[in-house]
């Protein structure tokens, strides 16, 4: 796969990279990647699978952006082809945002979505 098309499963917002930077510091491993993904749960049918791993798959799509390596396992690819990740801060609170054009519903919670 070419960059143009590794940049199009996930872009990370100047905002994001900077934190996960940071929290990779914090861990202290230098081999870490932040892995992206979706799982079957919540109320909805899937879930977001977001952590740092230092172990990679043959069937993983790995790209470097914004000076964080990412990894994505090839059966969420598809479920979030286009997402954007970012970090937000608010009055309710700061975290990790997956803004996914290929949801088409979710649950009351936010905890999950369906596509």
């Amino acid at each position: 796969m070419d960059q143009t098309q590794q940049e199009a499963i996930v872009t990370i917002t100047d905002n994001a990279a900077e934190k996960v930077k940071a929290l990779m510091a914090q861990e202290g491993e230098e081999d870490l990647a932040l892995r992206i993904g979706v799982r079957p749960g919540g109320c909805s049918g899937f879930q977001y699978n977001i952590y740092f791993d230092d172990e990679i798959a043959e069937d993983d799509e790995v790209f470097e952006t914004k000076g964080v390596r990412v990894v994505v396992d090839a059966m969420s690819v598809p479920y979030i082809m286009g997402s954007e990740f970012d970090y937000v801060e608010g009055l309710m609170g700061a975290g990790f945002k997956v803004e996914n054009p290929n949801v088409s519903g979710g649950c009351g919670c936010g905890g999950s979505f369906t596509c």
